[in-house]
């Protein structure tokens, strides 16, 4: 098909980005600046806007292939499942809800973890899925984190986290808001290891998830744009009654105010990560004095 011809088909195909990144369609229209962009085309250019830099949300897989040597990555801990302790049921069983969430992303829940190399460094990676219930943290997902820190102590190889989350999964109740502290801990034993462990906070990066495992790491970097918070700003606004500074809870804020470490173009993210785990692993670590 030319690109006349895709030219004369996009007003009739374009649709907005779906959560999960994989939109269908021949044409996507960017929620920054409205610009019809070609699926195919967004794609290879990293889900990213190619007018205006704008990150849209990518999947947990297409995040893999993008950070991760070709074909040197395989996914881990894929056989667990949520339950539901508390048979909680609102407006729609939970049940219900984990088995829509599976038929729309896959069955894995809220994060998936990887072991494989970024330019021919190994790395455990727990990465987020957004569109498995708004990547909310219940059992499955803090049991999962832990695992993947625990694949870096096994492997004695670096650890990324690759935050996207709404917070944590209320339909679990307090066994979800546990997965806080589970998570939490579980950092002592990477540092009692000297392992490097990254944060990357996407967006949005909210609730128990930012409130915990997501701020523990040695360097903590964001994407452009990024909403990163406890409550949203919407809430703070109307709990302090005064308007917010422009900006507000995004990653270039949060830089300016010393918040995170830095703010990295997701084209760039290989290179850096790299860089990154060559310094942090490399160099010779000095007890602290006094």
């Amino acid at each position: 098909m030319s690109w006349f011809t895709r030219l004369i088909e996009a007003p009739k195909n374009i649709l907005k980005p779906s959560d999960s990144g994989s939109p269908e369609g021949l044409w996507v229209k960017c929620p920054s600046c409205s610009e019809a962009l070609y699926n195919k085309e967004l794609t290879r250019n990293s889900m990213v806007c190619s007018k205006c830099d704008y990150h849209l949300r990518m999947s947990a897989t297409q995040r893999a292939a993008l950070l991760f040597d070709e074909e040197s990555f395989e996914e881990q801990d894929r056989a667990l499942r949520s339950e539901d302790p508390l048979s909680f049921k609102d407006k729609k069983r939970y049940k219900d809800r984990t088995r829509d969430a599976a038929k729309k992303s896959g069955p894995e829940d809220a994060v998936r973890n990887y072991i494989g190399d970024i330019k021919g460094r190994t790395i455990s990676a727990s990465i987020f899925e957004f569109s498995y219930m708004g990547g909310s943290m219940g059992s499955v997902a803090g049991e999962k984190i832990v695992r993947g820190m625990e694949h870096a102590l096994e492997r004695n190889c670096p650890y990324l986290l690759v935050t996207a989350s709404g917070g944590a999964r209320m339909q679990e109740g307090v066994l979800s808001l546990m997965q806080m502290a589970k998570t939490s801990s579980t950092v002592n034993r990477l540092n009692a290891a000297k392992l490097p462990f990254a944060c990357l906070l996407t967006d949005p990066t909210m609730g128990g998830v930012s409130a915990s495992v997501a701020w523990l790491g040695d360097v903590i970097i964001a994407e452009p744009d990024a909403l990163i918070g406890f409550a949203g700003p919407r809430v703070i606004q109307e709990t302090v009654g005064q308007k917010l500074p422009e900006g507000f809870q995004r990653s270039e804020f949060l830089l300016k105010h010393g918040l995170i470490d830095d703010v990295v173009d997701r084209r760039e993210l290989r290179d850096y990560l790299s860089t990154l785990f060559v310094h942090l692993s490399d160099r010779p670590y000095r007890q602290p004095q006094g």
